[in-house]
């Protein structure tokens, strides 16, 4: 019952920040003249909806992922999904591919998968996916990839700005066809990931703790993973890449509610959609008329907090 009471009080609040983003920005709409309502209905509305999918998505993406991975700091990019679709967005550009296979957004999305794959390939052994080697091949495919993009950028200075500005997360673009698209692939996703809530609980305790309770760790793991990465790979590619709400939402979530995996998902999306909704504000309103890449709010927030977490860590370490 508790609980039904802060769904509400969230849901509320996800409506007031909605209706902000809708109302609040470099041109006055409350006029409601044909120019207002025009730029209501297919710019702003279709923003703040995409915000909320991307926002719960990233959420419960994040609290997935710090689960099967044992480890609070872990985010939806540690595999390389962002840089992936970061590449595959930059050589679209590059290449002027953008009417070509979906345009840039599904060459970002075929990246994400081709690079999600190479990953798990690499961390396999046999049927197990071993955790250390997954986020080490990770965090070098990450390198490996911004090196590439940067020479891109190099190599097309003509085309830097674009590449640049996509590869920082934008809502700008955002069409009501984009949201049906995304909004399949986050219920699908979050719906998931929510089933399998009592086996994270599970792994949370330890790979062999799970197994002695009937859990069949890698089996979840793989699913876990492929489910998230087909979200996190559509995300990025209509909105680019936006960091670190998969970090800040579910970490606050996880100090807030406990550790059972079946009350953070969906207080997660909640506090998604809240976080994607104020960054994405803050990117409209804080140099109007000109727009800040909504990934460089929540860097922002983001680095500091990501800082924070890791002197925790230290501090516990230290005798």
């Amino acid at each position: 019952m508790k609980d039904i009471i802060w769904y509400c009080i969230l849901g509320f609040l996800v409506l007031f920040l909605m209706f902000l983003g809708v109302f609040w920005g470099s041109v006055d709409v409350m006029n409601f003249d044909e120019n207002s309502l025009y730029i209501i209905q297919k710019i702003r509305l279709p923003r703040v909806i995409m915000c909320v999918l991307c926002g719960a998505g990233l959420a419960v993406c994040g609290s997935a992922y710090q689960a099967i991975f044992q480890n609070p700091l872990s985010d939806p990019y540690i595999l390389g999904v962002s840089s992936g679709a970061s590449l595959g967005a930059s050589i679209a550009i590059v290449l002027g591919l953008e009417s070509v296979f979906f345009g840039v957004g599904g060459f970002a999305f075929l990246f994400a998968l081709l690079t999600v794959w190479i990953i798990i390939r690499i961390a396999s052994v046999g049927n197990k996916l071993h955790t250390t080697t997954l986020l080490l091949a990770g965090i070098s495919i990450n390198f490996l990839m911004a090196a590439i993009i940067s020479i891109l950028m190099v190599v097309s200075q003509e085309n830097m700005s674009k590449i640049i500005f996509w590869t920082m997360g934008s809502m700008s673009g955002s069409k009501f066809s984009d949201i049906w698209i995304v909004l399949i692939f986050v219920f699908i996703g979050i719906a998931v990931i929510r089933i399998y809530a009592k086996e994270l609980n599970a792994i949370l305790t330890g790979t062999d703790s799970a197994k002695s309770l009937g859990v069949n760790v890698e089996k979840t793991k793989k699913i876990i993973l492929l489910f998230s990465t087909l979200m996190i790979g559509v995300i990025v590619s209509y909105c680019g890449v936006i960091g670190f709400v998969g970090l800040i939402v579910p970490h606050i979530i996880r100090l807030m509610v406990g550790s059972d995996n079946r009350r953070i998902i969906p207080f997660s999306i909640f506090g998604g959609m809240i976080f994607m909704l104020l960054a994405d504000i803050l990117s409209r309103v804080l140099i109007a008329p000109s727009e800040l890449p909504i990934g460089s709010i929540t860097s922002l927030i983001g680095a500091p907090f990501f800082i924070y977490l890791l002197y925790n860590a230290k501090k516990q370490l230290n005798p």
